[in-house]
């Protein structure tokens, strides 16, 4: 307890002699600063007001939190969207190439093949006078042509002009011989083995 004295104390103190008093300043004493279940009692106020600061910040945190988390999931959502969308654009375009490449592997395997081989032995056969193809038969290695022709030297002209087209290795002649079945003209009838190069 606080106890403010405001009177003059008369008890003997600041007497003077002559018998004159100046006058007193008045005290203050403090007394006994409170029952022990006081200081309790301003002890648990102080720790629940810290307390309930703490818990004020940590409630605002946890609601801050909250909204970037809801924030992140609108977001997660959006790019989980983005990605599909990209995932299926991706495949497209895989199947897209896919078919391209089979559309290019197919026109080089065109480029080597048969359409390469019988357009330049038509342009050969062409090239060569007097000379006529009736079969030809490409067993892989090797080409067999057989025909017609007018001369022994339209045959050697023939062998001669296929073995300049760098498409095979060898040309030989198999047989040859002259068709008598014919009656107004003179005719050969020939076979030729043309070997296939490397390309």
């Amino acid at each position: 307890m606080i106890r403010i004295n405001l009177l003059e104390s008369s008890k003997g103190k600041n007497k003077r002699a002559g018998g004159s008093s100046a006058p007193v300043m008045p005290t203050m004493e403090m007394g006994d600063m409170g029952s022990p279940r006081l200081k309790v009692l301003a002890v648990v106020v102080v720790a629940g007001l810290l307390n309930f600061g703490y818990w004020y910040r940590l409630d605002r945190q946890e609601q801050s939190i909250a909204k970037q988390m809801q924030t992140a999931e609108i977001k997660n959502r959006e790019l989980s969207e983005v990605k599909a969308r990209y995932m299926e654009r991706q495949t497209q375009a895989n199947n897209y190439k896919r078919r391209v490449d089979v559309i290019d592997a197919l026109r080089a395997a065109q480029s080597g093949g048969p359409v390469t081989l019988l357009a330049m032995l038509g342009e050969t056969v062409n090239g060569t006078e007097a000379v006529w193809l009736k079969k030809m038969d490409d067993t892989g290695p090797s080409v067999s042509l057989e025909g017609t022709a007018l001369s022994t030297d339209a045959v050697a002209s023939l062998i001669a002009n296929l073995q300049k087209t760098g498409f095979f290795k060898s040309v030989e002649i198999k047989e040859t011989y002259q068709d008598d079945t014919i009656k107004d003209m003179q005719a050969f009838q020939f076979m030729l083995t043309c070997e296939k190069g490397k390309s």
